[in-house]
């Protein structure tokens, strides 16, 4: 129980969101789940509600300010604050600088960096009443090394790195 009385929110809710958030529920976090999925959201609910996890899954896209705000909101009045954040939600598009329509590009700048200035924009001053708190973001190798093809995708991976950074110092 290493997360016991801990709340945390997740971005995401399959893949590496999913796991996440059965591994802090596990541990006794409460779990405010965050995902776009219609189908994975109702997945994730009935899985952490037949685990006896204290778990809200809101349908978000994190790439939308309101959105985000409420979802925090939500958490905060159903479990009284707000410790960890994970995020987790992404977009992978392929394609180079020239092949890449900018409404992609947009997309997954918007999904994978906005995101996450949007969770520290609206879930910090949460930690803060908490006393402090800790956030994940999940990045990429692709951030550091790319691959051919992945010119949105691996430029948001490094933002995500200097984002952290900046989350970090500030």
């Amino acid at each position: 129980k290493d997360f016991d009385g801990k709340i945390a929110l997740v971005t995401g809710t399959t893949g590496i969101g999913l796991a996440t958030a059965r591994r802090l529920a596990a541990g006794g976090a409460a779990i405010i789940a965050c995902g776009i999925d219609h189908a994975a959201n109702t997945a994730m609910r009935a899985e952490l509600d037949n685990s006896g996890a204290e778990a809200l899954v809101v349908a978000v896209d994190v790439s939308v300010p309101d959105q985000v705000r409420d979802a925090v909101a939500a958490g905060v009045e159903r479990f009284g604050g707000l410790d960890i954040i994970v995020n987790s939600a992404a977009v992978h598009p392929y394609g180079t600088a020239v092949s890449t329509d900018f409404d992609i590009w947009n997309r997954a700048m918007s999904v994978n960096v906005g995101s996450i200035y949007l969770t520290a924009h609206f879930g910090i001053p949460e930690m803060i009443r908490r006393g402090g708190g800790a956030i994940v973001n999940v990045a990429s190798v692709q951030g550091f090394a790319c691959q051919q093809n992945v010119a949105a995708y691996a430029t948001t991976k490094g933002a995500i790195h200097t984002l952290t950074r900046a989350l970090a110092l500030d």
